[in-house]
């Protein structure tokens, strides 16, 4: 008997060697995939015990990998060049973390349409200043290059149609999976792969960041809620006298509408709800005006960035908490025509006047601006060539010069809609006055390029209060009467400063409430205290006007007190519902849902004719046919 090896069959040793090969890398790939992951359900020990949550993690890139492997014949180049992708991914993913609180989301990646928009001045600020993440990525390449050329084939040039048969086979797959195809909930299952649709974050810490993009994609990315008719049918029946009541209440008739300016201004907040600065004095124009009008908390859908999300919100009066496929609205919408407060204004005669000190194409605004009924839309270009800048930015001084330039002393009433930028990340760009900037105190531990950002934050918010000031002075002075509403779209991205410092609540920051104001510069009123949400915010700023007629806007009015405190930004910990809440929630998300699709007015009563400036009477409206959809 012989104790020499058994050799393989020459026709199976180039078979066998590559089969081995392959399956080596692709294991390595999993346990790399996991380890730049570092997600605790994801990483290389968890093969052990929970091999699904890896290899799901690295199933695209496998698949990816897969074809470029067929495609190349090069074992170590396909899954390298993947590997080199990932890497990319992962970056943004932590940059995002560290500036927002919020991992990656299926929705961001609409983000890469608008870096040509503007979109790469804005998110360059963001990107890191040490020189190792660019030199890394260069060597990465310079190893892919080197790859390709010195790297022998795996495969054969010739297999008789099997290599273009297995790479259809696995980017058909690949394709199925970036679409959406309900068959891959069956692996990637929200209730086995840990998918909390309130926590992105801890979804990709148990899940690993591409699971849970997918997942997030495969629930949330594609379906709409479909409204329940009964539910809204019986809350406006609830709510039915009280209705009637407002959409009764006298109008301004043949008074003079008031011009209106709605300021929504970038990154504001009151930092006094910040432990180490409960006592401080940034924002002084804001707490005088305070005292001569309303204003409170205001509770916004989104945190550090996704202006678009609040100002959608302000300007349409739906709650995107109810609406989960939608994390960028403008880059979502796909009809003409929006139901917002612009129309309800456009109906009463106001010329309305968007104004922007940037590129108009960035979010989509040029053609959401259109969808939701604005007759202009004054942007970066339209500005003075000598607008000055503070930091990166257009300075707030110029908003307040080209608002109180667009207002006119004759002519219809003007509704401008102004959304500032000067406080808008990053904030490790030096502003005009340094010495202004380096002379603000911040709480004890907060150091270095923290303390920085802080005070250049501060620095820029301290400007806003200014011309909030400057611009209810000057609308005083005029003979026309007019309103301002002042509020902040988000909490700027500070999330180091936030963690050392705390906030007086006790909370998270994601957690935590804007502020907003509203005030007649010619007529002062004993001061309101009043917490609302964005969302809200347009049904109290008609109802100041005396423009009752509108009973969608009327609505909100009745429901929103019990539900305001439940809009807040993704991420953040669910709220706790009572069941009565729970129920009106839930019957306001198919109002909602029907709205949007432009079907909520037959169920609605109207008002059928005024008379002398007064309704008379209000009945149930006509069916409409749909006018907006995503």
């Amino acid at each position: 008997m012989s104790l020499k090896p058994t050799r393989l069959p020459h026709r199976w040793h180039a078979p066998v060697w590559r089969t081995l090969a392959l399956l080596a890398v692709v294991f390595g790939f999993v346990l790399l995939t996991g380890l730049i992951d570092g997600g605790v359900g994801v990483v290389p020990k968890r093969l052990l015990d929970q091999a699904r949550f890896p290899f799901a993690n690295a199933l695209p890139g496998l698949l990816l990998a897969g074809v470029l492997l067929l495609l190349t014949r090069r074992l170590l180049l396909s899954f390298g060049l993947v590997l080199l992708f990932e890497g990319v991914v992962y970056g943004v993913n932590t940059l995002k973390v560290a500036n927002l609180g919020t991992p990656l989301l299926p929705a961001d990646f609409q983000m890469v349409g608008q870096l040509r928009k503007g979109g790469m001045h804005l998110l360059s600020g963001y990107l890191p200043h040490s020189p190792w993440p660019y030199l890394g990525l260069l060597a990465g390449l310079a190893l892919v290059v080197a790859m390709w050329r010195y790297e022998p084939p795996l495969l054969p040039q010739r297999t008789g149609g099997k290599r273009l048969v297995a790479g259809s086979v696995l980017a058909a797959a690949l394709l199925s999976l970036l679409l959406g195809v309900t068959t891959w909930e069956r692996l990637y299952n929200g209730r086995v792969l840990w998918l909390e649709p309130w926590s992105a974050m801890s979804t990709a810490n148990h899940s690993g960041l591409i699971s849970g993009l997918i997942m997030f994609d495969l629930h949330y990315g594609h379906g709409k809620k479909k409204p329940d008719l009964a539910l809204a049918r019986q809350l406006i029946a609830d709510y039915d006298h009280p209705l009637r009541q407002r959409l009764l209440l006298p109008s301004a008739g043949s008074a003079e509408l008031p011009d209106i300016v709605v300021v929504q201004s970038e990154s504001f907040f009151d930092p006094t709800i910040m432990k180490g600065y409960e006592h401080s004095h940034f924002t002084p124009n804001l707490r005088r005006l305070a005292g001569r009008g309303t204003s409170g908390q205001l509770h916004v859908p989104t945190f550090g960035g996704g202006t678009i999300r609040t100002e959608f919100e302000m300007l349409t009066g739906l709650s995107l908490r109810y609406f989960d496929n939608l994390q960028f609205p403008y880059l979502q919408l796909s009809h003409a025509t929006v139901p917002s407060l612009v129309r309800v204004l456009n109906q009463h005669g106001y010329d309305t006047i968007a104004l922007h000190g940037n590129d108009p194409a960035f979010w989509n605004r040029s053609a959401a601006f259109k969808a939701l009924g604005f007759d202009r839309f004054v942007s970066q270009a339209s500005f003075p060539a000598d607008a000055p800048l503070d930091g990166k930015y257009m300075a707030d001084a110029a908003m307040t010069d080209e608002i109180l330039r667009q207002l006119k002393d004759s002519g219809p009433p003007q509704f401008i809609f102004a959304i500032s930028i000067e406080a808008h990340g990053p904030y490790d760009i030096e502003p005009a006055h340094t010495a202004e900037r380096d002379a603000i105190a911040v709480p004890e531990g907060i150091e270095g390029r923290d303390k920085l950002e802080l005070q250049t934050y501060l620095y820029h918010i301290g400007h806003a209060d200014a011309e909030l000031g400057r611009l209810v002075k000057q609308l005083a002075a005029r003979r026309r009467p007019s309103l301002v509403l002042f509020y902040g779209d988000h909490l700027p991205a500070l999330s180091n400063s936030y963690q050392i410092a705390g906030f007086v609540d006790g909370k998270d920051m994601l957690s935590q409430a804007g502020t907003w104001l509203l005030v007649e510069p010619k007529h002062p009123i004993k001061p309101v205290h009043l917490d609302t949400a964005s969302w809200l915010l347009p049904g109290v700023l008609l109802e100041q006007v005396g423009i009752h007629d509108d009973a969608y806007f009327a609505l909100t009015q009745l429901v929103g007190p019990e539900l305001a405190a439940l809009t807040e930004a993704p991420g953040a910990p669910p709220p706790t519902e009572g069941t009565e809440q729970r129920k009106l929630d839930q019957a306001m998300s198919s109002i909602d849902q029907l709205r949007m699709n432009g079907t909520l007015d037959s169920l609605l009563p109207k008002v059928l004719a005024p008379i002398g400036g007064v309704a008379h009477d209000v009945a149930p409206a006509p069916p409409q046919a749909a006018a907006v959809g995503l």
